[in-house]
């Protein structure tokens, strides 16, 4: 058998790449990304309408030219965002993906995996798994993403949500709740942005899967 024939052999019987993301989970994602940033450019701009702190925010990134095109765009977008949400945590709980990725998270190895992290050494190798950082951003960002959700709420419905206000101190504290909410994602999505960039297989997986 010629070396041409033995390469041709082992091609066909070599082992295919690992799936390491699933197609419902890419779909979602994706979906959640465009969501997220509409959200946040037209939340920017409702912000700046009324501001909560000293500052504004940078017409050049913000969305929709006024309160009234903001607040269009920020409730198209958070349809868009709940739908897929409500898919994702189902889907994400249906399937055990939640238990198998994001538990146990535990004191121990979150400070461990941070220290590593921190010098450099935080290995990479098997992106079907995730470190103990990880689970904790990744666990953590669900919650943020649900309190941000409810508090929206509150401040879209404040009369026939009132018990919803309540929960959150009133319509006046939901919006620093909210802001609060959407500083720690924008926050996260600059941290997944450049872990991405820094472990550019992990952003392949997220497009093809593998």
């Amino acid at each position: 058998m010629t070396s041409l024939a033995v390469s041709d052999h082992q091609a066909e019987t070599a082992t295919p790449a690992k799936a390491i993301q699933p197609v419902w989970v890419r779909m979602v994602h994706w979906i959640n990304a465009f969501a997220m940033i509409l959200m946040i450019m037209s939340g920017l701009q409702i912000y700046n309408a009324s501001p909560l702190f000293s500052f504004t925010f940078s017409r050049s990134i913000t969305l929709g030219g006024w309160l009234g095109g903001a607040l269009l765009w920020h409730f198209a977008a958070m349809w868009l965002l709940m739908a897929n949400g409500l898919v994702y945590l189902a889907l994400g709980f249906a399937t055990g993906r939640f238990r198998k990725k994001l538990l146990p998270i535990t004191p121990g190895g979150v400070i461990a995996d941070t220290k590593a992290a921190l010098a450099f050494k935080l290995s990479h190798d098997d992106l079907s798994k995730h470190n103990s950082v990880q689970k904790l951003l990744y666990a953590g960002i669900i919650v943020v993403g649900v309190v941000i959700v409810l508090s929206g709420l509150s401040m879209w419905k404040p009369v026939q949500l009132h018990w919803l206000v309540s929960l959150f101190g009133g319509y006046d504290f939901a919006r620093y709740v909210h802001f609060t909410c959407m500083a720690l994602i924008v926050a996260f999505l600059v941290i997944h942005v450049a872990l991405a960039l820094l472990v550019p297989k992990s952003l392949r997986a997220m497009i093809i899967g593998r």
